[in-house]
């Protein structure tokens, strides 16, 4: 298949667009839970908006917490909690959020209690930072944002090695290997996934820079609908970004699996999988640090004129 001339006007037209659009952030309104709100008083409201949950709010455990049985005692310096005071949950168990409370009786302190249940029978007091250290949503994105974002070096390092692996097995057998933008199958499939891959990474890395508050806002609340109104424009265009790469993903191995020979299928797969995975932590990376976006530009005629050539 061969590229033409308007696919090209397509990506030379989205491009300035996508990248602008990544780094859009509608002015905050009071009314919108996606927005910080100012300070001041604190109410139910106020604190959904700021700690991204409330009262009714499900967590599951990633790991083992004792949680007091007693609410924290204010303003006594010489309170000791005994360990008949508190009971511990597993990990795996599933809580919901009963109580919030603030403990501002030191000078130092203006910490969160949180008060979670797992039944009638097991609830109690905890810390917010220890909760959101040992749990995460109650919901399957969420839980995979949470491992994704502790096993990504663990990912890359088993992309890396399966690619070694494939480069090796393959240059045994034929002395040469197919790589997209260098000896690429005969389809702009693969490249397209390279160009959504970095457009994505770069839009994660605009919010992660400019907007944290928003991804911590989709780590709680995820969603996979792009045209929800409530979410800002550049969390609309990363889901949109994730969709068009599962779709375009789906089209590489449909191509691949025409190829055929086995050997050469799994080793360009491996490949290019690793080359997605780089170029995810490139411009993660690199767009905290503004020349990411020069670089993307880079990228992306690098991309598109290898692949006219």
């Amino acid at each position: 298949m061969k590229f033409r001339t308007p696919l090209l006007s397509l990506f030379l037209l989205l491009l300035p667009i996508w990248w602008l659009s990544s780094c859009y952030y509608s002015t905050p309104r009071p009314s919108d839970r996606w927005s910080p709100t100012a300070e001041g008083q604190v109410d139910s409201l106020d604190f959904y908006a700021r700690h991204h949950y409330w009262i009714g709010f499900n967590f599951e455990l990633t790991d083992s917490l004792s949680i007091s049985l007693l609410p924290p005692q204010q303003g006594r310096e010489d309170y000791v909690m005994l360990p008949t005071d508190s009971i511990v949950l597993k990990a795996g168990q599933k809580v919901v959020v009963a109580q919030v409370m603030f403990d501002n009786s030191h000078e130092n302190s203006d910490s969160v209690w949180v008060k979670i249940a797992r039944d009638q029978l097991a609830q109690g007091w905890v810390s917010e930072e220890m909760l959101v250290n040992h749990a995460v949503p109650d919901d399957p994105i969420s839980q995979f944002i949470h491992n994704f974002s502790d096993s990504r070096t663990l990912f890359v390092l088993t992309a890396a090695g399966l690619c070694i692996l494939f480069i090796l097995i393959q240059t045994v057998r034929h002395g040469h290997i197919r790589i997209v933008h260098f000896r690429d199958i005969p389809s702009f499939y693969p490249t397209l996934l390279c160009l959504c891959v970095s457009g994505a990474a770069t839009i994660y890395g605009s919010m992660q820079r400019f907007v944290p508050e928003t991804w911590v806002e989709f780590y709680y609340h995820p969603t996979l609908n792009p045209f929800n109104p409530d979410i800002p424009l550049i969390l609309a265009l990363f889901i949109c970004s994730v969709w068009t790469m599962m779709i375009v993903g789906i089209a590489v191995i449909d191509e691949i699996r025409r190829l055929p020979d086995l050997g050469d299928n799994l080793t360009y797969l491996a490949t290019l999988g690793g080359v997605c995975m780089v170029l995810y932590l490139v411009f993660t990376m690199t767009v905290p640090l503004i020349f990411g976006y020069v670089l993307l530009v880079a990228y992306w005629f690098f991309a598109i004129r290898r692949y006219m050539l």
